[in-house]
């Protein structure tokens, strides 16, 4: 049974909770919109209410645990991630060139998702049970080689933005608690040589179309460069108020493509013009700031890295989404965090949401 008491305002974070659903809410309103373009049906709407439904599960589940919980599991979320990024690879739904998904009765589950889970878990067990001996070396490329792993296993996929988002969260670790500068050099140089074979011997055509398109825009103008111009007429259509929800041209004629995943951000920016906009920013930024203040008050190095994994997580996601639809970035099929469609994101980031209330020093 929930005590109302874990949901007093000494021990939950309502703000942080607070701006979430209405980030989602937007999120909503604008795959509503998109739906309305291709039918009477809603197919993404009602999908991702049903995760909405199952991700507020997770969050309640996760919010009144006490995180001791999370440190018991997180060597068993590591082996779970590994286990279900190798069985995708084997029984997966190739999807778009990219073979990421279990698919169950017209409902699918993307592995990658909980893996960022389980790496965030994992990564914070190991650095609570280090000691603070951050500098030395076993500490570093171990933990190294544990991201590599499940970057490794995303790359076979191949899902180019999952891997950066896995390699954003163990990085980020490592600048927070400290580690010697050349160990930083050895990895910069270690990660162009990645690069380098990635390119080569793991990127799909497509995956190279769009760095190259970013680069140069001209080289392309109707195929990938199509996309981020798309997204960019669509922004700047709606000026302040924007032309209202059901009514932007670039979305509801289906000009701009992926509208409900990788440009959600420009459908908002055409239909609720800057005032859509400004409202996402100030939401993000409340979130990103809460989460900063929880992190900064947690009680040990466990909840501190957790917290702050999930602030790189969610922060990467808002920089390389909202990038790509302004054209500053290249397009890597990056969702905005409780806003694009997806089931298993929304679900995953409900749970990691739940995870940082739970990080929240109690006071009953």
């Amino acid at each position: 049974m929930i005590s109302l008491r874990k949901f007093s305002s000494g021990n939950f974070d309502w703000p942080l909770f607070v701006s979430v659903i209405l980030l989602f809410c937007i999120g909503l309103m604008a795959i509503y919109s998109v739906d309305l373009s291709r039918g009477g049906e809603l197919i993404f709407f009602k999908k991702q209410m049903v995760a909405f439904g199952i991700g507020m599960g997770l969050f309640l589940f996760a919010a009144t645990r006490q995180h001791t919980f999370f440190y018991t599991f997180s060597k068993s979320a590591y082996l779970l991630s590994f286990l279900l990024l190798v069985a995708v690879l084997i029984f997966g739904h190739q999807v778009r060139g990219t073979t990421g998904w279990f698919v169950f009765s017209g409902f699918s589950f993307q592995p990658v998702e909980f893996a960022k889970v389980g790496l965030i878990l994992f990564l914070g067990y190991i650095t609570a049970s280090f000691g603070r001996r951050f500098e030395k070396p076993i500490y570093f490329f171990g933990t190294g080689l544990i991201a590599l792993v499940l970057i490794g296993l995303v790359m076979l996929q191949p899902d180019l933005g999952s891997a950066v988002l896995l390699l954003s969260i163990w990085f980020g670790i490592m600048l927070i608690v400290g580690t010697r500068k050349l160990f930083l050099v050895l990895f910069v140089l270690s990660g162009i040589l990645i690069s380098l074979f990635s390119w080569n011997f793991l990127f799909e055509d497509y995956q190279k179309d769009r760095v190259l398109t970013f680069i140069s825009p001209e080289r392309d103008p109707l195929g990938a460069g199509y996309n981020v111009t798309q997204a960019l007429i669509a922004i700047g259509s709606g000026r302040f108020l924007g032309r209202g929800l059901g009514f932007g041209s670039q979305s509801q004629l289906r000009f701009l493509p992926e509208a409900q995943t990788d440009f959600i951000f420009s459908v908002i920016g055409e239909e609720l013009g800057f005032i859509g906009i400004g409202a996402l920013l100030v939401l993000f930024s409340i979130v990103f700031w809460r989460l900063i203040l929880i992190m900064n008050k947690a009680e040990n190095d466990y909840a501190m890295v957790v917290v702050f994994g999930v602030l790189v997580l969610f922060f990467s996601q808002f920089l390389i989404n909202t990038g790509a639809n302004l054209g500053l970035l290249p397009v890597t099929g990056i969702t905005l965090p409780f806003i694009s469609y997806g089931g298993s994101s929304l679900m995953m980031n409900f749970l990691l949401l739940g995870i940082v209330q739970s990080m929240i020093k109690k006071n009953y």
